[in-house]
């Protein structure tokens, strides 16, 4: 997805650390109550020390949601989670991407007119009242209501295993259909279908750059799951003998990942979930251990610095970090905030009217589900 972020004007730019943190500071002050800063996990610490919740994409989200009396929420993450806070907050509320660049690799591997052609073309082949269609939270708000109009959810890293069990009828309640279309990130949908209990034998992956995603006919009709050819390429990352070398280093230490890892990789983890799972699990480890995380390195250095009774290290050592929410930093953060001050909104997050209808359709099925 393109999207053009103007260049900062030199007065930021050229700015110390020092003083960009007294400009913030003082914007946050003169707009008091009337804003609110959300920070993903996986921001930089200059960025994350001004906000006022913390979280993942979609518990911000909800937290905008409940705080009717700010009237700007600036989300510190990327293009995907302002669009989610701008379906659930009030019209009254505008919602500000402080990086226009910030978007998300793994939700751009699915735009939504491949996945329409998907559909047109396994209708061709099968019953596509049959399938229920399943995205990822890391996905456009024009995905979020495909899904909502075709009878599916939205689930999370926490949650995609109720959302697919809710699909599937796993739980003896009245399936909603006997396949799932699950995109953008393969690994999470593939991860999830295991701990079901299904094997690969009951997934494809389904290439959207090929005729018929790459598959013959019987693959469609016999798989369970449909596994959009998607991944994070933060996640991607890490590989076993990254696992291998930490124990060797580390023989009683923990290996914690992230479910959008590889799932040979998975298999190997002690402990595998969503980033505040991993937050959770770090803080149950005995003082002393050794923990080696699978996920973004912003999040895995602020665990460390937190904990300093623990060893914790990425488990790639080459370190990687989103590149895309590393956009963010503390210049972007004070030019929008003090055009707010100024009365400008800039870099507003808008999505349209039925996007948003359908799109929060998809949203409420996946909170009735959990």
């Amino acid at each position: 997805m393109l999207r053009l972020q103007t260049p900062l004007p030199e007065r930021y730019t050229s700015a110390s650390p020092e003083e960009l943190a007294e400009r913030i500071g003082a914007a946050k002050a003169a707009l008091g109550a009337r804003l609110l800063v959300l920070g993903h996990h996986y921001q930089r610490d200059e960025v994350m020390r001004w906000a006022d919740a913390r979280g993942d994409s979609f518990g911000l989200s909800r937290t905008a949601a409940d705080r009717h009396d700010a009237e700007f929420v600036v989300f510190c993450g990327v293009h995907f989670m302002a669009e989610s806070a701008d379906i659930l907050t009030g019209a009254h509320q505008a919602v500000v991407l402080p990086d226009l660049n910030a978007g998300c690799s793994m939700a751009d591997m699915a735009d939504v007119e491949s996945v329409e052609e998907a559909w047109d073309d396994l209708a061709t082949v099968t019953d596509v009242e049959r399938i229920v269609p399943i995205t990822y939270m890391n996905s456009s708000a024009a995905l979020k209501a495909f899904v909502g109009r075709q009878g599916g959810a939205v689930c999370t890293s926490s949650n995609a295993r109720a959302v697919l069990t809710w699909a599937l009828g796993l739980d003896g309640s009245e399936p909603r259909g006997d396949k799932v279309l699950f995109f953008p990130d393969q690994h999470l949908g593939r991860n999830t279908g295991h701990q079901l209990g299904f094997t690969e034998d009951d997934m494809r992956v389904w290439n959207p750059r090929r005729a018929l995603g790459g598959l013959e006919g019987p693959d469609v009709k016999e798989a369970t799951f449909l596994l959009w050819k998607g991944h994070c390429s933060v996640h991607q990352r890490f590989r076993p003998e990254h696992v291998e070398a930490f124990r060797a280093e580390h023989p009683d230490g923990i290996v914690i990942a992230h479910p959008e890892c590889a799932r040979e990789v998975v298999e190997l983890a002690d402990r595998v979930g969503s980033t505040d799972f991993i937050i959770r699990a770090v803080g149950e480890v005995p003082a002393g251990g050794a923990v080696a995380v699978a996920t973004e390195i912003h999040l895995v250095q602020r665990l460390a610095h937190e904990h300093p009774d623990l060893s914790i290290v990425s488990l790639d050592p080459l370190i990687c970090p989103c590149s895309t929410m590393f956009r963010i930093d503390d210049a972007h953060l004070a030019w929008v905030l003090e055009g707010l001050v100024d009365g400008e909104v800039r870099n507003r997050i808008t999505v349209d009217p039925d996007t948003a209808r359908w799109a929060r359709v998809a949203l409420e099925r996946m909170l009735d589900i959990v």
